[in-house]
């Protein structure tokens, strides 16, 4: 940790690999996931993207790949027969609490647990340092791209928070797609004591104006949010911006909320947007009712109506936007809420993790459109746990 402070994402592998060789890990390298996270790739340093030379992995498919999927310790015999003399191969995920960064491997010569222990503290000071980093990092950012970024999807992987959150109560997951070619589409969610606030916006348009139009709406939000607005008044705020900034041409549908984390209240208003939906115990859903105030920036004078809802521990809450159940394959049929809840109950009930079940989520929803949305698509899903799970799984 004091030797990183000065040096810069090519030189961290380098770093972790002097450091590490002094306790007896040999041959340690980084490799972090792409923003769409389908692929593992080498950080080597060098190069533009600073991955030049290095090795890359499928998320799906690969040994690898299931470390960051499970979020697991995978050990492989590497050099010959298992036996005296053998190396042991690690591969663990490399996480910022419940965020996914990429995978960690270093070979040992023994797989005692203290040695498992010491390979999962390097991953975890490894988070830390690409967290230090990536900021200021070009090419941090070239090399987690598999493609060309227009310039509204820049803007808004810059403007929004980490896809994924956890503390000792609630776990926050979102994707966004089209990855690189993002138009109109925002999430954004903070926490301030025990309040969990989310929201998700879809402005008009699919162009880089579009882009402009959604990042003013989150500003405007989190300004009026962090001056303790309310909920109504806060949408009202991002109208008025709006309205100053495209007099009435651009507007901004959205679904803002707050999570009381200690009791399971639930707040939220509804300017035109989606309705939220609720899943309880994998089995029962609705879709939460609240009166619509009329898009964001539209100007339509509405009045604004705050809804409230008491969810139960294990609750889930889907924000999302049109594009998820609007994307149509090849004969027109929409992949459909019915199948997006479905989706959600039947990967996460217990088999994975919240990240890794969006993860899914969205790659089903690509693979139904070939490939290729016509519309941005957004999830922002939240699990509320009422204090009833205290050890938490990226």
């Amino acid at each position: 940790m004091q030797a990183s402070h000065t040096v810069t994402f090519e030189q961290l592998p380098q770093l972790l690999a002097d450091h590490a060789a002094s306790v007896g890990m040999h041959d340690v390298a980084l490799f972090l996931v792409d923003v769409r996270e389908t692929v593992l790739r080498e950080v080597t340093g060098r190069g533009p993207a600073a991955g030049e030379g290095g090795v890359e992995f499928t998320v799906s498919g690969s040994l690898p790949g299931q470390a960051y999927q499970r979020v697991e310790v995978i050990r492989e015999h590497v050099g010959g027969r298992v036996g005296e003399g053998v190396r042991r191969r690690w591969w663990v995920a490399v996480t910022d609490g419940v965020e996914r960064l990429g995978v960690l491997r270093a070979d040992t010569d023994s797989d005692t647990e203290p040695v498992r222990r010491a390979v999962s503290d390097l991953a975890s000071m490894a988070a830390l340092l690409l967290l230090s980093k990536r900021s200021f990092s070009d090419s941090y950012a070239r090399l987690v791209r598999t493609e060309a970024m227009n310039v509204a999807a820049e803007m808004q992987w810059n403007l929004t928070p980490p896809p994924a959150y956890a503390g000792h109560d609630a776990t926050v997951g979102a994707v966004m797609e089209p990855a690189y070619q993002v138009g109109g589409d925002a999430f954004d969610y903070a926490v301030a004591g025990s309040t969990l606030h989310l929201c998700v916006f879809d402005a008009m348009g699919h162009d880089t104006t579009a882009g402009i139009t959604a990042n003013v709406a989150v500003a405007a939000c989190r300004n009026a949010r962090r001056q303790g607005a309310t909920l109504a008044k806060t949408s009202q705020e991002v109208e008025q911006a709006l309205i100053e900034q495209f007099d009435g041409r651009r507007y901004v549908t959205g679904i803002l909320a707050d999570l009381d984390m200690d009791s399971g209240r639930l707040t939220w208003v509804n300017r035109g947007h989606h309705l939220p939906i609720l899943i309880r115990d994998s089995r029962w859903t609705a879709d939460l009712s609240c009166p619509p105030a009329g898009p964001m920036g539209a100007d339509l004078g509405l009045s604004v109506t705050m809804a409230t809802e008491q969810l139960e521990p294990g609750d889930r809450l889907l924000l999302y936007t049109d594009g998820i159940v609007e994307a149509r394959d090849r004969h027109g049929t929409e992949f459909g809420r019915d199948r997006f809840v479905d989706f959600i109950r039947r990967h996460h009930s217990g088999r994975h993790t919240l990240h890794e079940t969006l993860r899914r989520l969205m790659a089903a929803v690509m693979e139904h459109h070939d490939g290729k949305l016509d519309d941005d698509a957004t999830v922002l899903l939240t699990e509320w746990r009422g204090g009833h799970q205290h050890e938490l799984t990226p």
